[in-house]
Protein backbone atom coordinates (compact mmCIF):
# COMPACT_ATOMS: atom_id res chain seq x y z
CA UNK A 1 0.00 0.00 0.00
CA UNK A 2 1.58 3.50 -0.99
CA UNK A 3 0.71 6.61 1.68
CA UNK A 4 1.20 9.94 0.41
CA UNK A 5 1.14 12.45 3.43
CA UNK A 6 1.22 15.98 2.34
CA UNK A 7 2.48 18.58 5.19
CA UNK A 8 1.71 22.93 4.59
CA UNK A 9 4.11 24.55 5.73
CA UNK A 10 4.06 28.14 6.45
CA UNK A 11 6.69 29.67 8.79
CA UNK A 12 7.68 26.39 10.34
CA UNK A 13 11.17 26.63 11.09
CA UNK A 14 10.84 25.91 14.41
CA UNK A 15 8.59 22.96 14.00
CA UNK A 16 8.74 20.79 10.57
CA UNK A 17 12.14 19.16 11.63
CA UNK A 18 10.61 17.24 14.18
CA UNK A 19 7.97 16.42 12.26
CA UNK A 20 9.68 15.27 9.36
CA UNK A 21 12.09 13.08 11.82
CA UNK A 22 8.71 11.52 13.43
CA UNK A 23 6.77 10.66 10.60
CA UNK A 24 9.67 9.34 8.66
CA UNK A 25 11.11 7.54 11.07
CA UNK A 26 7.38 6.21 12.83
CA UNK A 27 6.26 5.38 8.69
CA UNK A 28 9.55 3.42 7.94
CA UNK A 29 9.05 0.62 10.32
CA UNK A 30 5.35 -0.28 9.29
CA UNK A 31 5.59 -3.49 7.20
CA UNK A 32 3.84 -3.18 3.34
CA UNK A 33 3.53 0.79 3.90
CA UNK A 34 5.14 2.94 1.30
CA UNK A 35 4.90 6.36 2.62
CA UNK A 36 6.10 9.98 0.35
CA UNK A 37 6.38 12.68 2.62
CA UNK A 38 5.33 15.72 0.49
CA UNK A 39 5.88 19.05 2.41
CA UNK A 40 4.12 22.53 0.85
CA UNK A 41 5.97 25.17 2.20
CA UNK A 42 3.67 28.64 0.94
CA UNK A 43 4.93 31.75 0.74
CA UNK A 44 7.01 31.71 4.55
CA UNK A 45 9.65 34.08 4.80
CA UNK A 46 11.82 31.84 7.13
CA UNK A 47 14.10 28.93 6.97
CA UNK A 48 11.58 26.26 6.29
CA UNK A 49 12.83 25.29 2.89
CA UNK A 50 16.32 25.19 3.85
CA UNK A 51 15.35 22.56 6.49
CA UNK A 52 13.42 20.75 4.38
CA UNK A 53 15.93 20.40 1.61
CA UNK A 54 18.77 19.19 4.44
CA UNK A 55 15.90 16.36 5.41
CA UNK A 56 15.19 15.46 1.87
CA UNK A 57 19.30 14.60 1.20
CA UNK A 58 18.67 12.02 4.02
CA UNK A 59 15.40 10.87 2.61
CA UNK A 60 14.55 10.80 -0.56
CA UNK A 61 10.97 9.68 0.12
CA UNK A 62 10.37 13.46 1.66
CA UNK A 63 9.78 15.98 -1.20
CA UNK A 64 8.82 19.35 -1.31
CA UNK A 65 7.21 22.02 -3.32
CA UNK A 66 7.74 25.80 -2.90
CA UNK A 67 5.13 28.51 -3.44
CA UNK A 68 5.16 32.02 -3.54
CA UNK A 69 1.46 32.54 -2.68
CA UNK A 70 -1.74 31.01 -0.79
CA UNK A 71 -2.61 30.07 2.07
CA UNK A 72 -3.06 26.69 3.70
CA UNK A 73 -5.70 25.18 1.58
CA UNK A 74 -3.79 26.26 -1.33
CA UNK A 75 -0.68 24.17 -0.22
CA UNK A 76 -2.89 21.02 -0.32
CA UNK A 77 -4.63 21.78 -3.27
CA UNK A 78 -1.27 22.04 -5.23
CA UNK A 79 -0.20 18.81 -2.98
CA UNK A 80 -3.17 17.07 -3.99
CA UNK A 81 -2.57 17.88 -7.75
CA UNK A 82 1.21 16.42 -7.44
CA UNK A 83 0.87 13.79 -5.27
CA UNK A 84 -1.77 12.23 -7.58
CA UNK A 85 0.96 11.98 -10.36
CA UNK A 86 2.06 9.05 -8.63
CA UNK A 87 -1.21 7.21 -8.06
CA UNK A 88 -1.06 6.41 -4.11
CA UNK A 89 -3.93 4.13 -2.89
CA UNK A 90 -4.21 7.04 0.21
CA UNK A 91 -3.85 10.63 -0.05
CA UNK A 92 -4.14 12.75 3.79
CA UNK A 93 -2.47 15.98 5.18
CA UNK A 94 -1.41 16.83 8.12
CA UNK A 95 -0.57 20.14 9.93
CA UNK A 96 3.43 20.98 10.58
CA UNK A 97 2.92 21.30 14.19
CA UNK A 98 2.63 17.41 14.51
CA UNK A 99 -0.64 18.00 16.64
CA UNK A 100 -1.18 15.09 15.17
CA UNK A 101 1.33 12.39 16.09
CA UNK A 102 2.28 9.70 13.48
CA UNK A 103 0.86 7.38 15.62
CA UNK A 104 -2.62 9.21 15.27
CA UNK A 105 -2.45 9.45 11.69
CA UNK A 106 -1.72 5.92 11.32
CA UNK A 107 -4.53 5.35 13.18
CA UNK A 108 -5.91 7.06 10.46
CA UNK A 109 -5.37 4.45 8.07
CA UNK A 110 -5.71 1.51 10.46
CA UNK A 111 -9.65 2.30 10.57
CA UNK A 112 -10.87 3.50 7.26
CA UNK A 113 -12.28 0.49 6.28
CA UNK A 114 -14.69 0.50 3.28
CA UNK A 115 -15.16 4.65 3.60
CA UNK A 116 -13.32 6.52 1.27
CA UNK A 117 -12.13 9.14 3.82
CA UNK A 118 -11.39 9.23 7.53
CA UNK A 119 -11.27 12.79 9.27
CA UNK A 120 -9.36 13.06 12.70
CA UNK A 121 -11.81 14.36 15.25
CA UNK A 122 -11.33 16.27 18.21
CA UNK A 123 -15.01 16.28 19.42
CA UNK A 124 -16.28 13.31 19.58
CA UNK A 125 -16.36 10.66 22.39
CA UNK A 126 -12.88 9.21 22.53
CA UNK A 127 -10.99 11.56 22.00
CA UNK A 128 -8.12 12.97 23.90
CA UNK A 129 -7.30 16.88 23.77
CA UNK A 130 -3.88 18.49 25.43
CA UNK A 131 -3.78 20.60 27.04
CA UNK A 132 -7.34 21.15 27.44
CA UNK A 133 -8.74 23.83 24.75
CA UNK A 134 -9.85 27.68 26.60
CA UNK A 135 -13.47 28.24 26.84
CA UNK A 136 -13.58 30.99 24.59
CA UNK A 137 -11.77 29.01 22.18
CA UNK A 138 -14.59 25.78 22.67
CA UNK A 139 -17.38 28.52 22.14
CA UNK A 140 -15.78 29.60 18.83
CA UNK A 141 -15.47 26.53 17.47
CA UNK A 142 -18.81 25.06 18.43
CA UNK A 143 -20.40 27.98 17.24
CA UNK A 144 -18.94 27.63 14.00
CA UNK A 145 -19.29 23.94 13.71
CA UNK A 146 -23.27 24.77 14.22
CA UNK A 147 -22.87 27.46 10.81
CA UNK A 148 -21.49 24.76 9.29
CA UNK A 149 -23.77 21.80 10.10
CA UNK A 150 -27.26 24.22 9.54
CA UNK A 151 -25.67 25.43 6.22
CA UNK A 152 -24.26 22.37 4.59
CA UNK A 153 -26.38 19.92 6.68
CA UNK A 154 -23.29 17.85 7.31
CA UNK A 155 -23.05 15.78 10.68
CA UNK A 156 -19.44 16.58 11.45
CA UNK A 157 -18.76 18.00 14.39
CA UNK A 158 -15.00 18.78 13.75
CA UNK A 159 -14.52 19.67 10.04
CA UNK A 160 -11.51 21.93 11.02
CA UNK A 161 -9.14 19.07 12.69
CA UNK A 162 -5.46 19.14 10.78
CA UNK A 163 -4.97 15.49 9.96
CA UNK A 164 -7.21 13.88 7.09
CA UNK A 165 -6.85 10.73 4.89
CA UNK A 166 -8.95 9.90 1.68
CA UNK A 167 -9.00 7.16 -1.37
CA UNK A 168 -7.38 8.20 -4.58
CA UNK A 169 -10.64 7.72 -6.48
CA UNK A 170 -12.15 10.02 -3.89
CA UNK A 171 -9.46 12.95 -4.73
CA UNK A 172 -9.37 12.85 -8.15
CA UNK A 173 -13.20 12.84 -8.43
CA UNK A 174 -13.11 16.44 -6.53
CA UNK A 175 -10.01 18.26 -7.35
CA UNK A 176 -10.88 19.95 -10.71
CA UNK A 177 -14.22 21.21 -8.42
CA UNK A 178 -12.30 22.72 -5.89
CA UNK A 179 -12.07 26.79 -5.29
CA UNK A 180 -11.85 27.85 -1.77
CA UNK A 181 -7.78 28.14 -0.92
CA UNK A 182 -8.54 29.98 2.33
CA UNK A 183 -10.69 29.38 5.63
CA UNK A 184 -13.16 27.15 3.27
CA UNK A 185 -10.52 24.60 2.26
CA UNK A 186 -11.60 22.08 4.37
CA UNK A 187 -15.96 22.50 4.28
CA UNK A 188 -15.71 22.56 0.54
CA UNK A 189 -13.61 19.45 0.44
CA UNK A 190 -16.16 17.33 2.82
CA UNK A 191 -19.11 18.96 0.86
CA UNK A 192 -17.77 18.07 -2.83
CA UNK A 193 -16.76 14.20 -1.39
CA UNK A 194 -20.31 14.14 -0.40
CA UNK A 195 -21.86 15.24 -3.47
CA UNK A 196 -20.30 12.78 -5.21
CA UNK A 197 -21.43 10.00 -3.71
CA UNK A 198 -18.36 9.15 -1.13
CA UNK A 199 -18.39 8.30 2.63
CA UNK A 200 -16.56 10.19 4.95
CA UNK A 201 -16.47 9.04 8.68
CA UNK A 202 -14.60 10.94 11.80
CA UNK A 203 -12.68 9.02 14.05
CA UNK A 204 -11.41 10.23 17.73
CA UNK A 205 -8.18 12.07 17.88
CA UNK A 206 -5.33 12.23 19.97
CA UNK A 207 -4.82 15.67 20.04
CA UNK A 208 -1.39 17.88 21.54
CA UNK A 209 -1.80 21.76 20.78
CA UNK A 210 1.13 23.40 20.40
CA UNK A 211 2.58 26.40 20.70
CA UNK A 212 3.40 29.15 18.24
CA UNK A 213 0.79 29.18 16.62
CA UNK A 214 0.33 30.79 13.31
CA UNK A 215 -3.43 31.52 13.51
CA UNK A 216 -5.08 33.80 16.04
CA UNK A 217 -8.96 32.12 16.19
CA UNK A 218 -10.54 34.42 18.05
CA UNK A 219 -9.59 37.50 15.02
CA UNK A 220 -9.70 34.62 12.47
CA UNK A 221 -13.19 33.50 13.69
CA UNK A 222 -15.34 36.49 11.63
CA UNK A 223 -13.31 35.63 8.49
CA UNK A 224 -13.47 31.87 8.56
CA UNK A 225 -17.64 32.42 9.32
CA UNK A 226 -17.35 34.78 6.17
CA UNK A 227 -15.86 32.02 4.27
CA UNK A 228 -18.62 29.32 4.95
CA UNK A 229 -21.06 31.79 3.99
CA UNK A 230 -19.38 32.53 0.72
CA UNK A 231 -19.34 28.87 0.05
CA UNK A 232 -22.93 28.13 0.95
CA UNK A 233 -23.84 31.45 -1.80
CA UNK A 234 -21.68 29.47 -5.06
CA UNK A 235 -23.46 26.49 -4.18
CA UNK A 236 -26.85 27.98 -4.25
CA UNK A 237 -29.50 30.03 -6.94
CA UNK A 238 -28.18 33.57 -5.27
CA UNK A 239 -24.89 32.41 -6.76
CA UNK A 240 -24.70 35.59 -9.09
CA UNK A 241 -24.66 37.36 -5.88
CA UNK A 242 -21.11 36.61 -4.96
CA UNK A 243 -19.49 39.44 -6.54
CA UNK A 244 -21.59 41.68 -4.48
CA UNK A 245 -20.52 39.90 -1.36
CA UNK A 246 -16.76 39.87 -2.39
CA UNK A 247 -16.73 43.74 -3.12
CA UNK A 248 -18.35 44.04 0.24
CA UNK A 249 -15.81 42.22 2.35
CA UNK A 250 -12.53 43.21 0.63
CA UNK A 251 -12.82 46.49 2.35
CA UNK A 252 -10.93 44.89 5.33
CA UNK A 253 -7.60 43.68 5.30
CA UNK A 254 -8.30 39.33 4.83
CA UNK A 255 -5.84 37.81 7.67
CA UNK A 256 -3.89 34.82 6.98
Amino acid sequence: MKISIIIPAYNEEKRIGKTLYSYSSFFKKIKNVNTEILVVINNTKDNTLKIVKEFRKKNKKINYLNLKEGGKGYAVMKGFSKVLESKPDLIGFVDADMSTSPEAFYDLVKNLGNYQGIIASRYISGASVSPRPTISRIIVSRIYNSLIRALFLMSFKDTQCGAKLFKLEAIKSIINKMGMTQWAFDIELLYLLRNQGFKVKEFPSVWSDKEYSTINFMKAGPWMALAVIRLRILNSPFKSFIRIYDKLISVAPFPR
